[in-house]
C-alpha cells in the first residue's frame, strides 16, 4: 500500500454520492493520520472546494502515469453555498 503525504494528488476509487464525488475525480492530500487514513480536499476546476473527507487510504490511490484529466459538472451538494 502506498504511503501518502502531504499535498500529494490521489485518485478516489469510488463514488461518494453525497459529496458529489465520482470514482476517478482527483484530491490532494491535506493530512496524513497515519498510516491508515488521509484527509482530502477535492475542489472543482475553478478552485472550489467540493469536498473535505477523511479517507481510508483503501479508497485513493496515486496518480498514474496512464491517468487522463478530464472535465465534468457537478450537482449541488446539499449545505454547500
Amino acid at each position: 500500500m502506498a504511503a501518502y503525504r502531504e499535498l500529494d494528488t490521489v485518485v478516489l476509487r469510488h463514488d461518494v454520492p453525497a459529496s458529489g464525488l465520482k470514482a476517478g475525480d482527483l484530491g490532494a492530500v491535506v493530512h496524513v493520520y497515519a498510516p491508515e487514513a488521509v484527509e482530502v480536499e477535492f475542489v472543482t476546476a475553478s478552485g472550489r472546494t467540493q469536498a473535505l473527507l477523511t479517507l481510508p487510504v483503501q479508497d485513493i490511490r496515486p496518480v498514474g502515469d496512464n491517468d487522463l484529466l478530464a472535465v465534468r459538472s457537478t450537482a449541488p451538494v446539499r449545505g454547500a453555498a
